[in-house]
């Protein structure tokens, strides 16, 4: 398809309007992060009972999105090198360094890209902000949206860079309206389909976001073979409103904590935005509140980096994410529901499933880490 046809982000970023005081925080929390309290999205997927097996460390996280802030004191430690897809004009891609702000050096909006990345590997126990679901993970910023949309083209230039460039997962946040799926379905638009093959042939997951138009289908890219789609779930494992269902023909679909969207920030998805940007109705200035689909996906990216720091090949990750999935309320793994899918991924339940390796650091070895 032509390169004028967008891709809009599949959160809406369903931002809370007032910050109450009725949400609890959590009791148990073991880590010193002084917003790990209001987490409870890592304590709905068992994240920190995984943490004793697998943090992630040696495992590379591609966020593709509206980039990344670079020096977030919660991220930094964890980044490896970028790129940007997006605005490069005439100097050909990749035109940057997956830097939120862009080759024009200015915010349009793009604090997206910056709240995923801090759901998927926040560093831990640093006395900062929040805990990432992959803590001693790497967090791979890639740039292919500017003010919350993009071409197809350019969100597949992303794929394939970041599958080239050592990605074991690529988390998509992204995602284009209800419907969508026809041009694909029909081979007008191809691009980002044979990318996510692509990165799948080199062993790489790709988790991509259900969508928030409440269709009872995945919404293209998450929709599209071997991307595992990921539907959004409240703090009472409901269904969250906004959600599509987690419907798609190869059955790769998940649930993950993203919000309510409707009642208070304490609801919603805490995790890092640019420095400064934080809203103040929620009461934090390096950190925000989100709501959507887009923040339960890097949830169950996370979840995918704790099982390829532990060794294992893409289709046993894969294996390991769906068969430990939980459908809540009853607790049943190994039972596909049209609401949830396979179930709210469960890290603790993953990191034990067979197909370790002895050693691990990631599938495709240790690099990217910085001491």
């Amino acid at each position: 398809m032509h390169r004028t046809t967008k891709l809009a982000m599949s959160a809406s970023l369903v931002t809370a309007a007032a910050l109450l005081s009725t949400s609890a925080g959590l009791a148990h929390a073991t880590t010193n992060d002084p917003l790990r309290g209001d987490q409870w999205g890592l304590t709905q997927v068992h994240a920190e009972q995984a943490w004793g097996t697998s943090t992630g460390r040696g495992a590379v996280v591609a966020v593709v999105d509206t980039g990344v802030d670079l020096t977030h004191p919660d991220l930094k430690a964890n980044l490896v090198p970028g790129a940007t897809f997006t605005g490069c004009a005439t100097s050909g891609q990749p035109c940057g360094n997956g830097d939120f702000r862009g080759p024009d050096g200015e915010n349009n909006g793009d604090e997206h890209g910056t709240h995923v990345a801090g759901i998927v590997a926040a560093v831990a126990n640093n006395g900062t902000g929040v805990a990432g679901v992959a803590p001693n993970a790497r967090i791979m910023p890639v740039k292919v949206l500017e003010e919350g949309s993009g071409t197809f083209e350019d969100i597949a230039a992303g794929i394939r860079w970041s599958a080239d460039h050592g990605a074991d997962v690529i988390n998509m946040s992204l995602g284009g309206l209800a419907g969508t799926q026809v041009i694909t379905l029909t081979g007008l638009e191809s691009s980002v389909t044979e990318a996510i093959a692509y990165a799948n042939a080199k062993g790489t997951s790709v988790i991509a976001a259900a969508g928030n138009s409440a269709t009872p289908a995945c919404n293209t890219p998450a929709w599209e073979p071997g991307a595992i789609c990921v539907a959004s779930t409240d703090r009472n494992e409901l269904k969250s409103w906004f959600s599509e269902l987690p419907n798609k023909a190869d059955l790769k679909a998940v649930a993950a904590p993203g919000g309510a969207g409707l009642i208070s920030c304490k609801d919603d998805i805490v995790s890092t935005v640019p420095v400064g940007t934080g809203a103040v109705s929620c009461g934090q200035k390096d950190y925000d509140y989100y709501a959507g689909t887009s923040m339960a996906t890097p949830h169950v990216a996370g979840v995918a980096a704790l099982l390829f720091a532990q060794g294992r090949t893409l289709a046993n990750v894969e294996d390991a994410l769906l068969d430990t999935a939980r459908q809540p309320v009853t607790g049943l793994t190994g039972l596909y529901s049209p609401v949830y899918g396979w179930g709210i991924v469960d890290a603790a339940a993953a990191v034990k499933f067979p197909g370790a390796a002895t050693t691990g650091k990631g599938r495709k070895g240790d690099r990217g880490e910085r001491d």
